[in-house]
C-alpha cells in the first residue's frame, strides 16, 4: 500500500510542477526573446533523442557505425526530397543492408 501512495504522490507533484507554469504565466506577455527561443525547443529535444541512438550501440560509442551513416544519408534524403516515406525507406534500408553484411 505504501508504494501506491508514493506513486500517486510523485504523480501529483509532477502534475503540479508541470501545470504551475501554465497557471502562473496565464495572463502574462512573455518577452520576445523567450518566445523566439521556444521555437527551438522541438529541434533540441529531437536532437537529444536521436544523437545517442546514432552514436551508441550496445552501450559502446561508435563514431563511424552503420547507424550514423544511415542517419546521415536519411537526413540528406529528407533535406532533398522533403518526403518522410523516402527518408524512412532509404535510411532503414541502408541500415538493414549494413547489418546484413555484418557491419556493426
Amino acid at each position: 500500500m505504501k508504494i501506491w501512495l508514493v506513486i500517486v504522490g510523485v504523480g501529483l507533484v509532477s502534475l503540479f510542477l508541470r501545470s504551475s507554469s501554465l497557471v502562473l504565466l496565464r495572463n502574462r506577455k512573455l518577452p520576445e526573446s523567450v518566445t523566439s527561443s521556444l521555437g527551438l525547443v522541438p529541434a533540441a529535444v529531437l536532437s537529444a533523442l536521436v544523437a545517442p541512438e546514432l552514436l551508441f550501440h550496445n552501450g559502446q560509442f561508435q563514431p563511424f557505425g552503420p547507424r550514423l551513416v544511415a542517419g546521415i544519408v536519411a537526413g540528406l534524403v529528407a533535406w532533398k526530397t522533403r518526403n518522410v516515406l523516402w527518408t524512412l525507406v532509404v535510411g532503414l534500408g541502408l541500415l538493414f543492408v549494413a547489418q546484413a553484411i555484418g557491419w556493426n
